[in-house]
């Protein structure tokens, strides 16, 4: 006896959907892409931004983490579901990164 899946087959059951095929072309993209980032990580870490250089370089990190999550990982091509959990982790981590950067900036540092 076969089975007949349609397309609604793959909401009962998330191993049965259908898998995105990504080319060569758009991952040598992406990795230039991330080359790119690299290459302005290096140049804002040989800037002076006082306090700010933290902040850039987290803010890099998060764009760089953005593409590889979104490419890589397929998220751009997975389901609402998938999108929502990544999207609830990364915001998370967004408030304990925003957490521990007030309590850092709220210490009285050098005045004991």
């Amino acid at each position: 006896m076969t089975e007949h899946h349609h397309p609604s087959a793959s909401i009962n059951d998330p191993e049965h959907q259908e898998q995105h095929i990504v080319s060569p072309g758009q991952y040598l993209l992406i990795w230039v892409t991330l080359l790119f980032f690299t290459g302005v990580t290096v140049g804002a870490a040989t800037l002076e931004l006082g306090v700010f250089n933290p902040v850039v370089a987290v803010a890099i990190a998060c764009v760089k983490a953005c593409i590889v999550i979104l490419f890589f990982m397929h998220l751009k091509y997975s389901s609402k579901l998938v999108k929502f959990t990544c999207g609830a982790g990364f915001f998370t981590f967004l408030v304990l990164i925003f957490m521990c950067m007030t309590d850092y900036i709220s210490r009285a540092w050098g005045q004991w």
